[in-house]
């Protein structure tokens, strides 16, 4: 689990610096036929002392990070985790970013947008990469076999992984096989960040962090074309909490995590009694409220090697609606 306790993310302090770190650490949830996101040699940050190098000077000086990203701090998630990559492939010492959120228009009719174009150091070429950051909890029944992407769904039951990567295959990252396409980059970006013939096709890139929650006390496998090394939670419904929370370890602390920030966990000094975090959950779940992300701080913290957990807890009438498969399409 890529948590508090992660080196590299140990020493930041600031949240901003903290979900960007996290961002370039944690591994993708799916890995499908598109090249995965850019790597940490890409960006130019490789080697541990380059990474802790970028993340000391945002730490020092955070004013640009907060300026991309401040006004989003409170707003959607998505929204959020793009502002973030924003900066990243602007300042990471590898990249250069081009454009965001490129719209892309046949006569009066908008075909989508591209998240991000950018093009690597010394290499004129734009390549385009598409972000999501997704939380889905999986279904011990549900549609399909018990390895179908339409078992894991959101926490508000509106998407599913299988609808998200069907979205993603085909639109999203197919974008930049069309004309239109081609000519708004040509449009939007200089001469000299493009390159004098960018008729061949611009490679799509997929970056797709986030975590899998699976269900206390039910085995589920993971989902077709999930990662080996994606993060992993577990969720339960409000019903079961007592006796989840009777097999804890005593000592055992917690923090309420509030979107945006879902990604980093929290410093050790964040997580509060596990008292306290009950109490809430309680009040919250009284009026058949909404599911909640919980992280676990089990033993003392990074310093003595414990470890973290995330956790969703949800009503116990949840799931209120679970999203159709996508429609099977030939390609």
């Amino acid at each position: 689990m890529l948590a508090s306790g992660d080196p590299q993310l140990a020493y930041c302090h600031h949240p901003l610096v903290r979900d960007l770190a996290w961002i370039i650490l944690a591994p993708d949830l799916i890995h499908a036929e598109w090249p995965g996101r850019p790597s940490r040699e890409v960006l130019g940050l490789a080697g541990d002392r380059q990474l802790a190098g970028f993340l000391d000077a945002l730490e020092a000086a955070p004013q640009g990070l907060e300026r991309r990203v401040g006004s989003t701090v409170d707003g959607r998630m998505g929204l959020y985790h793009e502002r973030l990559w924003q900066f990243l492939l602007d300042a990471a010492p590898g990249t250069r970013l081009l454009a965001n959120n490129l719209r892309i228009h046949q006569g009066k009719r908008t075909l989508g947008e591209l998240d991000l174009l950018y093009r690597c150091r010394n290499d004129p070429m734009p390549i385009h990469l598409e972000v999501a950051i997704k939380f889905y909890l999986g279904l011990p029944e549900g549609p399909g076999d018990r390895t179908d992407q339409a078992r894991w769904i959101g926490p508000g039951g509106a998407d599913s992984l299988a609808t998200k990567r069907e979205h993603l295959h085909r639109h999203q990252l197919r974008l930049t096989e069309r004309a239109e396409t081609r000519l708004a980059i040509r449009l939007h970006t200089r001469p000299r960040d493009i390159g004098p013939t960018p008729e061949p096709l611009i490679q799509p890139q997929l970056a797709m962090p986030g975590v899998l929650f699976y269900p206390w006390h039910q085995a589920l496998p993971p989902p077709r074309e999930a990662t080996p090394e994606h993060l992993r939670g577990e969720w339960l419904h409000w019903r079961e909490w007592r006796n989840f929370r009777d097999g804890l370890p005593r000592g055992t602390r917690a923090a309420w995590l509030a979107k945006p920030h879902w990604l980093a966990l929290p410093r050790d000094e964040a997580f509060t009694p596990l008292p306290d975090i009950e109490a809430r959950l309680a009040q919250h779940f009284r009026s058949h409220g909404s599911p909640v992300q919980v992280a676990l701080l089990e033993g003392g913290g990074r310093h003595t090697g414990d470890g973290f957990r995330r956790l969703f807890v949800v009503a116990d009438d949840w799931p209120r609606q679970i999203p159709l498969p996508p429609a099977k399409v030939l390609d």
